[in-house]
């Protein structure tokens, strides 16, 4: 029995140093995710017609298709979203056609999918 209670000690401690571990890597991941610069490119200049963009930050892929007409974003399609836990930034896509910007806040709690999904949008109308 008391064998038993030594080995149960040490799961769970090897299982909390990974646990702690994770949230390091992870907190650390967020923090460089700010660093990458987001910008607008000019639409002005942009033929109507539909892009596709795509932007990678491990563990997220981001594939898109962006709809332009008359120099502006009529809508934004998610074709591929290997996320993770942040498919509540899927909604971003909404407040980029509203607002006609990139200059958008991450969704809460989704903050490398939100800045992926931007990334992939800038990286669609570039190609243009």
């Amino acid at each position: 029995m008391k064998k038993n209670k030594k080995i149960l000690l040490i799961i769970f401690i090897v299982v909390l140093l990974f646990f702690i571990a994770g949230k390091i890597v992870m907190k650390n991941m967020v923090r460089n995710v700010w660093h990458i610069p987001v910008s607008m490119p000019d639409l002005s200049v942009m033929q109507d017609g539909n892009y596709i963009g795509e932007y990678s930050i491990t563990p997220v892929y981001v594939k898109v298709e962006v709809s332009v007409h008359n120099h502006q974003i009529t809508g934004i399609v998610i074709l591929e979203h290997g996320n993770g836990l942040g498919s509540a930034a899927e909604s971003i896509v909404n407040d980029v056609v509203k607002k006609q910007s990139l200059d958008i806040d991450a969704v809460s709690g989704a903050t490398v999918s939100s800045k992926c999904i931007l990334k992939a949008i800038e990286n669609a109308i570039e190609k243009s």
